[in-house]
Formats: C-alpha cells, sequence, structure tokens
C-alpha cells in the first residue's frame, strides 16, 4: 500500500548502480495502485549526489510540502485531478564536505537562518579528512578492486609524500578508480565525458591541473587563495589531487545516474506505465545529478513511445549537474558532435524546463579538469563555462529554449510542448554554504508552482 507524503500517496523505488530494483514489487504495487487509486497525475523524483536514503526522503519531504501548501492554495483545474508522488533511490555518494550544503537543514525554515550568497561572504564547510572521504566513499562501492584503490588513494592524500613520483603514482591509481566504474566507452570531446580523460594527462599538464584545482580548493582559507600553500608547494598540490579525486567521483555518479535512468526508471518503471496505466500522466523531477537520471529516462522508453503516446507529460530539472547541452542536436563549437541525449526531447509530451542559478557552485566545480582534459584551459572563462557548463548554471543551450523569471504562485508561463523554457533562479535560489552554494536550494513555493503548471494541473 502506498505511504503518504504532504497528503500524497507516495512510492519510493530503489535502484542498485545498474538500474536493478532492490525490491521488484515495489514497482508492482506502483503499477497497480496507480489503477486502485485512480491516480491521474504522478511526480517522480530522483534525488542528485547522496547515498542516504534519510537525506533523499528530506528533500522529497521538502519539496512535496510545497507542491502541497501550492495545491490547498490553488485547486487544480479539473476536480478529478488526484496527484501521487514518487521518490527515487540509488547508489549516489555525497562527498563529505559537502554534507551541509546538501543536507540544507539550515534553510528549510524558508532561508532565515541560512547563507544568502552575494549578499555576504558563505562560511565553509569543514573540510573533509581523507579518513572521512575514505568511510563516506566505501557507502557507494561494493568491488573489492574499487575499495582496494580507494583505500590507496585515501592514504596518499593522508600521506602527502613530498615527491613528484607520489603525484604521478596518484595519477596512474585514480586512472585504475575510473575505469574500476566506467560504462560505455567514453568520448572526452562530449562535454558530460570530458572529466573521464583526467587521469590520461601527461605530466606537465597533470601538474597544472593540481596547481589550478589546488588554487580552487584553498581558496577561503585563512591565509587565502594560493598563498595557502606558499612555501609548501606540495601542500597546494595534494589539495589539487584531493579535488581531482572529487571530480572523479562525480564523474562516476554522473555516469551511474545515465545507467539507472535509462535502464531502471526508463525500462523498468516508466515502459510499463505505458503498458499498463495509460491513463496516468507522469511528470518527471530531477535534482543533481537526478536531473541527468530523469533525463536519461527518456532513452529508456521503447521506440515509438513519442509524442501523445509518451506516458512523460513534463520534464522539470531542478539545478541540473550535467551537460547543458545534452539535448543538443549539434554542439556549438563541434558541429560533428551531438549531446547525449539528441532527439529524446521528443519523448516529452508537453513542457521541458530547467531552474539555474549562478549561486549554485556545484556545477561547476568540473570546468578546470574539463578544459585541461581536452587542452581549452588557457581560454577565457566564458569560453570554458560555455563549452564544458551545466544545467543548473545557465539553463538548456543549443535547444531553442526560451528564458523566464522564477516565479511565484500566480505567474503564467508560456509553456508550449516539446519546448524548453530556462527559469532564471537567480533571486529565488541563493541559499546554501560553501563549496556547493545554492545547488540544493530548490524547495520553493516558486518551483512547486512551476512543476504543477508545466503539468497542467493549476
Amino acid at each position: 500500500m502506498a505511504d503518504n507524503l504532504q497528503g500524497f500517496p507516495f512510492w519510493l523505488l530503489t535502484f542498485d548502480k545498474g538500474g536493478r530494483p532492490e525490491d521488484a514489487g515495489a514497482i508492482d504495487r506502483l503499477i497497480s495502485e496507480l489503477h486502485s487509486q485512480k491516480i491521474t497525475d504522478l511526480f517522480i523524483f530522483s534525488h542528485g549526489w547522496n547515498n542516504d536514503r534519510e537525506a533523499a526522503m528530506a528533500l522529497y519531504d521538502r519539496f512535496f510540502r510545497e507542491m502541497r501548501n501550492v495545491l490547498d492554495a490553488n485547486p487544480p483545474k479539473d476536480s478529478h485531478t488526484r496527484v501521487g508522488v514518487a521518490g527515487i533511490v540509488w547508489p549516489s555518494i555525497l562527498w563529505p564536505d559537502d554534507a551541509e550544503s546538501a543536507s540544507m537543514n539550515h534553510v528549510m525554515t524558508g532561508g532565515g537562518g541560512g547563507v544568502a550568497l552575494g549578499g555576504g561572504a558563505p562560511i565553509p564547510a569543514a573540510h573533509a579528512t581523507p579518513k572521512q572521504i575514505r568511510d563516506e566513499l566505501r557507502k557507494g562501492y561494493d568491488d573489492a578492486d574499487q575499495l582496494k584503490l580507494l583505500g590507496e588513494l585515501t592514504t596518499m592524500l593522508e600521506t602527502q609524500a613530498k615527491s613528484e613520483a607520489a603525484l604521478k603514482e596518484f595519477r596512474t591509481k585514480l586512472g585504475e578508480f575510473l575505469k574500476s566504474d566506467a560504462g560505455a566507452p567514453t568520448d572526452s570531446k562530449l562535454p558530460d565525458s570530458a572529466e573521464g580523460g583526467i587521469a590520461a594527462l601527461n605530466d606537465q599538464k597533470w601538474r597544472e591541473l593540481l596547481e589550478v584545482l589546488g588554487d580552487q580548493a584553498l581558496q577561503g582559507q585563512s591565509s587565502g587563495g594560493g598563498a595557502a600553500g606558499f612555501g609548501d608547494p606540495f601542500k597546494k598540490l595534494w589539495a589539487g589531487a584531493k579535488d581531482a579525486l572529487r571530480v572523479t567521483t562525480y564523474w562516476q555518479m554522473k555516469e551511474r545516474a545515465g545507467v539507472v535512468g535509462r535502464s531502471g526508471l526508463g525500462e523498468r518503471v516508466l515502459a510499463r506505465i505505458a503498458a499498463e496505466a495509460g491513463a496516468t500522466r507522469v511528470h518527471l523531477l530531477g535534482h543533481s545529478f537526478g536531473a541527468r537520471l530523469v533525463s536519461f529516462s527518456l532513452s529508456g522508453l521503447p521506440a515509438g513511445l513519442e509524442g501523445e503516446r509518451s506516458p512523460v507529460k513534463s520534464l522539470f530539472l531542478l539545478q541540473g549537474a550535467f551537460s547543458h547541452f545534452a539535448f543538443a542536436d549539434k554542439l556549438p563549437h563541434d558541429a560533428t558532435r551531438a549531446g547525449a541525449l539528441k532527439g529524446m526531447a521528443a519523448r516529452v509530451d508537453g513542457p521541458l524546463l530547467t531552474t539555474h542559478s549562478q549561486k549554485d557552485l556545484a556545477v561547476g566545480r568540473s570546468y578546470p579538469a574539463a578544459s585541461f582534459v581536452n587542452g581549452d584551459d588557457s581560454a577565457a572563462a566564458a569560453d570554458q563555462v560555455s563549452r564544458w557548463g551545466g544545467m543548473g548554471y545557465d539553463g538548456a543551450q543549443a535547444v531553442g529554449a526560451g528564458t523566464e523569471l522564477l516565479a511565484p504562485p500566480g505567474k503564467k508561463y508560456p509553456f508550449r510542448k516539446g519546448a524548453w523554457l530556462n527559469l532564471d533562479g537567480n533571486a529565488v535560489i541563493v541559499h546554501g554554504g560553501l563549496p556547493s552554494g545554492a545547488h540544493s536550494d530548490i524547495a520553493h513555493p516558486h518551483t512547486a508552482w512551476a512543476a504543477l503548471t508545466a503539468a497542467n494541473i493549476v
């Protein structure tokens, strides 16, 4: 029987890293109860980078509380509308440094206790120790060789040997760790795959990357920027190595999100809803890497489920941590390549929308790595953002998207079937600490209203 979340029937669907359900019966129950409870509209939400069911449930509770409040004040246009909600849980790692900003406990009461970025200097989260990193990352890997490599990498971060040879050995082990969790072969020239080539850099480029990442990692510490490593260059280089491990695990989680989306949500859930519960309209919501997960679920739909035949009636990406070119037919800087989800927008029988905010600092973390891998490190910062930027920074690109300010309930958005709309959240999505900034500040009346209007419920 469905649970209750903020007055909505709620189903929880849990997948492993290969997209296999932990409880196949949960999907059966969902399909059956969509019928028995006469659900007309089902919102399916996926979390981003956390490996904790409790944290995922806290996110779903916050967001659907806002949706409940909006619906209480703005009843559905059709009195027969019955809304259900579902949450995805998948094995995604929360990097320890990001724990505070990802939990968003400090903004749950509406932002009064949080830090609004731009108004004053945000307070950095505590910097995780190598042991804390090792303990947290172990939750996301189940292969003995992966765990051995993880132990060796974090031990090297603890030791911080003052030698070039040790830094090169770290690069080698990082490459082995990357390959241990990789899916299909990747093309580093594709925006979402660029970081996968981080360990293939030559000696000079690897050293330069560590310098750049080290400066970035040490910013905000008491002695300030690169000066934090003055007199001991290896301090900055090992800070860069730690961030290289962060970028590596983020890339792996981004890849996992695609696998779980396609094989889990797409093939095992959406395809069955289309075949067995076709009267239910599905609305996909995803935060961070979860935005990539729900987007890749479209690629798991059987061929032919496009336009009115698709069960997916809206797609809403909240601070998406994947390429803003994902749905592009051609990359603006390379017309020979397309986004990873070229043509998949046709599998949404309704509007596609994103939120974006430049106060979301998380989506920019891979710019240096991506640009170094592809030889773009000398390019202007604006060019790096253009090539390697994320949805959560500036919205969907090269898809003819419109732009509107993210507004409170009552706003009439110009939604159109099959068309993208970028919602500028720079005045709303503003709370959070370093290093992720406002990345998780997504539960607002504004976002709930956007979801409900895109679904044509209010």
